[in-house]
């Protein structure tokens, strides 16, 4: 085991040992009693010193100034940091001096929790701090955390590798407070919006995860098996046709925030597991709901940033209503200069090859019309647009249009060049709808992976009558992002996936001892930083000789001195 841990870490075990060893519990079960918070003490005493006299408060080690009989400590709670004064002669009032000059001085480490009661004051510097009269250990930390360093104005050693941050979310919380602040301001997100539904008398619902059918878009899936009663089960890509069922039951409104899931590819938009929001209200349609969205992320801004207006990178976006309207076939018309209204699929794979948009023979007229408005159009909407009208080859679960029935009543809510969200005037002619999955099953067989499958039980619900009905669904991670202003989605996601985790490489003793190593410079060679004989092969010979030379003295090895020719001899064995 030690073979793996690092020098830091072997001493903070020992220390760990030590603390036992004095009859204290690093680890307490106990409840500790916190009665005040990091923040309401920096808001509140500078203007009223007689407050927090008497305190209990808890939180992690940050910073230690070490000094002789009085010392300081730097604690972080959930809310920010705040000093700590410990005195020896307070803390340990009687003769027995071992829980300052033996625990607090040279047991206790950066990392571990503390709490400690006292009462706050203000330093000679300036500085409000906690003047500790006592002081408990709630939790000891075995790993060094990676602690920034500034000096000259820049920083050292800080923990920004997105791969550690990602993977050690728990250590980029710690080191890194500001990252707090994107999953506060993603909580203020979903309650706004949640506000808003609830205020309207719309009802939060819960539908099932696990589904026989995937539907209500067209992804691939997850798949699982259900033993007990030997059927194949999809994780749902997404919860429209179940919240569709509802409002076919009897309710006029109902909204979900959803965990999704579609086993596609990642990058900085898309994760394979990821948050929806979907809201249906009846006796509604798409205009309604442009409306209605407009209002939504009208307030998400404003709760979240107090005006419309948010920065996005070099880019400020307003979104202030109304935004702007224009029909999908009008916006490639006006970026590409070219009329697909009523083309052919021979008519539309004639423009993607004059327009140089690769497509391939699974591509139904939807997914042409798809790839020619993404590669063409859907940059250039950096402000908030509804694309509206698609036509209902993209839209299988779409009604048709009103005025055209080629298209669909169908929006999508452009901001920044990507889509936000997704509404449609739903379909609730049964008919219809069975021919439209039909359809989606031809394109299936044709190889498109994504095709929807044929729910027959939300065929049915559909029969006994669903009234008109609009809905909309909405990315939250993606909403997080457009309002924190984060470059990937795995900045607004807490454990976001990730590669498995490469296991560092650790070669035997045995191995070492069969390059003709004696046995007792193996931990000197480990303790130099070669772990694997690959690694110790490959080192510089004279600065390994040097570094051994020191570390035979340091561990006081009981063998001669290290000769080149020997080291040689076992770096080329």
């Amino acid at each position: 085991m030690s073979l793996e841990l690092s020098e830091q870490e072997i001493i903070r075990r020992n220390s760990l040992k030590e603390i036992i060893n004095l009859g204290i519990d690093p680890f307490p079960a106990a409840k500790y009693e916190v009665t005040v918070n990091a923040k309401e003490i920096h808001e509140n005493f500078p203007n009223d010193n007689s407050l927090y006299q008497d305190i209990s408060f808890a939180g992690r080690i940050m910073g230690r100034r070490i000094m002789g009989a009085a010392s300081f400590v730097e604690l972080q709670d959930s809310t920010g940091r705040i000093q700590v004064y410990v005195k020896r002669d307070e803390i340990c009032p009687d003769e027995d001096k071992t829980m300052y000059n033996t625990v607090f001085k040279r047991l206790l480490d950066i990392g571990d929790i503390i709490g400690v009661k006292g009462k706050v004051f203000t330093t000679k510097m300036g500085e409000t701090t906690i003047h500790a009269s006592e002081y408990t250990i709630l939790s000891k930390s075995l790993k060094p955390l990676p602690i920034v360093k500034e000096k000259d104005d820049k920083l050292f050693d800080a923990f920004t590798d997105p791969e550690q941050r990602y993977r050690q979310r728990y250590v980029d919380l710690i080191v890194n407070p500001e990252v707090k602040d994107i999953f506060v301001k993603r909580t203020t997100i979903i309650n706004s919006m949640r506000a808003l539904f609830n205020s309207k008398g719309y009802l939060e619902v819960e539908t099932p995860i696990l589904q026989p059918i995937p539907g209500g878009a067209a992804a691939r899936p997850f798949i699982t098996h259900h033993n007990a009663l030997d059927i194949p089960l999809y994780m749902r890509i997404a919860n429209e046709l179940y919240l569709k069922r509802l409002i076919v039951g009897g309710f006029d409104g109902v909204y979900e925030f959803a965990k999704d899931f579609r086993n596609e590819g990642m990058d900085r938009t898309h994760n394979p597991e990821f948050t929806v929001m979907e809201i249906y209200v009846a006796y509604k349609d798409y205009n309604w709901m442009m409306d209605f969205t407009e209002e939504m992320i009208e307030k998400v801004a404003l709760d979240l940033h107090g005006t419309t207006k948010v920065k996005v990178g070099d880019k400020e976006i307003d979104f202030k209503r109304p935004f702007k309207r224009i029909s999908m076939i009008d916006s490639i018309k006006e970026h590409t200069g070219i009329d697909i209204n009523g083309m052919s699929e021979i008519q539309l794979r004639d423009v993607c090859k004059q327009l140089g948009v690769e497509v391939d023979d699974s591509m139904g007229k939807g997914k042409l019309i798809d790839e020619i408005f993404g590669e063409k159009c859907e940059g250039n909407y950096i402000q908030p647009t509804f694309i509206t009208d698609y036509p209902k080859e993209m839209s299988p679960l779409c009604k048709k249009h009103r005025e055209n029935p080629e298209l669909t009543e169908r929006f999508e809510l452009m901001v920044n060049g990507k889509e936000l969200c997704n509404a449609y005037s739903e379909l609730n002619d049964p008919i219809d709808q069975l021919e439209r999955f039909q359809e989606q099953m031809k394109l299936s067989e044709k190889g498109d992976d994504e095709a929807m499958f044929i729910d027959m039980d939300f065929v049915r619900s559909l029969e006994y009558g669903m009234p008109p009905t609009s809905g909309m669904g909405m990315g939250i991670d993606r909403l997080t992002m457009l309002m924190t202003d984060s470059e990937s989605i795995q900045d607004v996601l807490f454990f976001p996936q990730m590669r498995p985790e490469k296991k560092a490489e650790v070669s035997s003793d045995l191995d070492f001892e069969n390059l003709g190593i004696p046995a007792v410079w193996i931990p000197a060679i480990r303790k130099a930083g070669f772990n694997t004989v690959v690694s110790f092969k490959e080192a510089n010979p004279n600065k390994l000789m040097n570094d051994l030379g020191g570390l035979r003295k340091k561990m006081k090895l009981d063998v001669p001195g290290l000769k080149l020719e020997e080291l040689q001899a076992w770096m080329n064995a």
